[in-house]
C-alpha cells in the first residue's frame, strides 16, 4: 500500500503538518495582501509625481487615519480623490 498507511501515527503527523502549513500560509497570505496594497498605493503616487514612502510619511505625519487596504481601494476605485487627497498633503507640509 503506498501513501498514508492506516495506522495511526502517520495520520496524526499529517494532521500535524497540515496545521503547521495553514498556520505558515495564514501569515503568506497577510504578507501577500500587504505587498499589493503597497504596490497599488505606490502606483497611483507615482501617477500624481511623488513616490511612496515619500506620500506614506506626510500622511502619516498629517494625521491619516485610513489603513493601506482603504488606501489603496481609493487608489483603485477613486483616482481623482486620492490625486485631491496627494495635493491636501502636499499643501499641509
Amino acid at each position: 500500500m503506498t501513501g498514508v498507511q492506516t495506522c495511526a501515527l502517520p495520520i496524526s503527523e499529517s494532521v500535524e503538518r497540515a496545521l503547521a502549513n495553514a498556520y505558515v500560509g495564514r501569515k503568506n497570505r497577510k504578507r501577500d495582501f500587504r505587498r499589493l496594497w503597497i504596490t497599488r498605493i505606490s502606483a497611483a503616487c507615482a501617477l500624481n509625481s511623488i513616490n511612496y514612502s515619500k506620500f506614506m510619511g506626510l500622511y502619516l505625519k498629517s494625521g491619516g487615519k485610513l489603513n493601506r487596504k482603504m488606501l489603496s481601494e481609493i487608489a483603485i476605485h477613486d483616482p481623482e480623490y486620492f490625486s485631491s487627497l496627494v495635493k491636501g498633503i502636499r499643501l499641509s507640509s
